[in-house]
């Protein structure tokens, strides 16, 4: 190896084995009538790399332990640096597993990590395409809606005739005899 294999500004000592794997996200379509299916190719799916190897020793052990499991336990991203690279364009990656194992009488361990490529977020949409007149129509839309907010303060006036029904009642008496003398002159005019 002509680069040392480094994982952020770790030196992997011990390295046996390294692999890099590289796939596409195809998905699968079946079509009725056609000899086979058809795939749709979404792009590639981020590189991994597959790293294989073994130390002797209780501070070998400790050291590796120490420093990889802190940048396995942060999550964030790092850099890579080997000569399985060169082929790549693999700079950054995130520790996507890690597991290791001591082996014989405790004094050697074997490890194997797999690497993933970490392909940044990408940008939120920029805020100054926006109309910068829509937050003054929101504003006016509030305003109106506190004018109708109020409207549900007004007290009930479901039968505004409530207060009238007493004052009818004298209109009523006053009147109950008009029946009894109108009879004579329906009889006079043709009415009765």
């Amino acid at each position: 190896m002509k680069n040392k294999p480094m994982l952020g500004k770790y030196e992997l000592e011990g390295i046996e084995y390294v692999e890099a794997l590289e796939s596409r996200a195809l998905v699968e379509h079946r079509v009725p009538g056609l000899a086979g299916n058809y795939f749709q190719d979404m792009g590639s799916a981020p590189d991994a790399i597959l790293i294989q190897g073994s130390r002797f020793g209780d501070d070998a052990r400790d050291d590796f332990l120490k420093n990889v499991r802190d940048m396995f336990s942060k999550a964030e991203p790092t850099t890579f640096v080997a000569d399985i690279n060169t082929a790549t364009d693999i700079t950054d990656v995130l520790i996507e597993d890690l597991q290791v194992a001591e082996i014989g009488d405790g004094q050697s361990f074997r490890y194997q990590l797999r690497l993933r490529k970490y392909v940044p977020p990408p940008q939120p949409p920029s805020t100054n395409l926006l109309d910068s007149n829509i937050l003054d129509d929101a504003m006016g839309a509030l305003g109106a809606m506190d004018v109708l907010d109020s409207l549900v303060s007004i007290p009930d006036v479901a039968d505004p005739t409530t207060p009238l029904k007493g004052a009818m009642d004298g209109v009523k008496q006053a009147t109950s005899g008009l029946a009894d003398a109108a009879g004579p002159l329906a009889k006079i005019f043709g009415g009765g």
